[in-house]
């Protein structure tokens, strides 16, 4: 029988100008709010919660030290939770992650966080190709209105694209909180 995983919450990019805008993202408040009660379910469960924050170059909206750079001041942040540094859209790129992760012996993630499109759909697939358990929180996830997509058709084509992406090994799901809480309920 194969131990259970052990699990960390990982949020991506939620920071103050991509959240807020101009313009601001998709569901943005429901957003703030789900990720939040996923970091209390996390939490709950004694899961690692893991914040991934985007630095851009100096003269980028998201320069380190800025304004919009700042993780969002509603999210449930505590002072013990780690913050991950990253320059590319993977998470895993050129960063601590994954010595974070085997530092704290996890295989598994719920995955949350902006832009679905982006730094969430290259860190669901690099995080699933390396073998984690990857759980994508279906309704703690958002980008924005694209060229071609809007915001809500883009996260649901998101949230298609992981649920039938093909991952050898690793299992890769997409619930939406309300089910990953029943899940953990149930022991599913």
């Amino acid at each position: 029988m194969r131990p259970k995983p052990n699990t960390a919450l990982l949020i991506i990019d939620v920071q103050q100008g991509l959240i807020a805008g101009p313009p601001p993202a998709t569901r943005a408040m429901s957003l703030i709010a789900v990720i939040n009660a996923a970091i209390s379910l996390a939490r709950s469960r004694s899961m690692p919660v893991l914040f991934v924050q985007h630095d851009g170059p100096a003269d980028s909206p998201l320069a380190p030290g800025s304004d919009t750079w700042q993780l969002h001041g509603a999210l449930a942040r505590e002072a013990s939770d780690t913050i991950i540094h990253k320059t590319a859209a993977d998470a895993f790129c050129q960063t601590s992650l994954k010595a974070t992760l085997d530092a704290l012996a996890v295989d598994a993630l719920w995955i949350a966080g902006y832009a679905s499109d982006f730094c969430v759909d290259s860190t669901v697939r690099s995080a699933a190709m390396q073998g984690y358990a990857v759980t994508v929180i279906a309704d703690a996830h958002a980008g924005k209105d694209r060229p071609h997509i809007g915001g809500d058709a883009l996260i649901e084509h998101c949230n298609w694209v992981w649920a039938n992406l093909d991952v050898p090994g690793a299992p890769l799901r997409v619930l939406p909180l309300a089910e990953l809480s029943d899940c953990i309920a149930s022991g599913r």
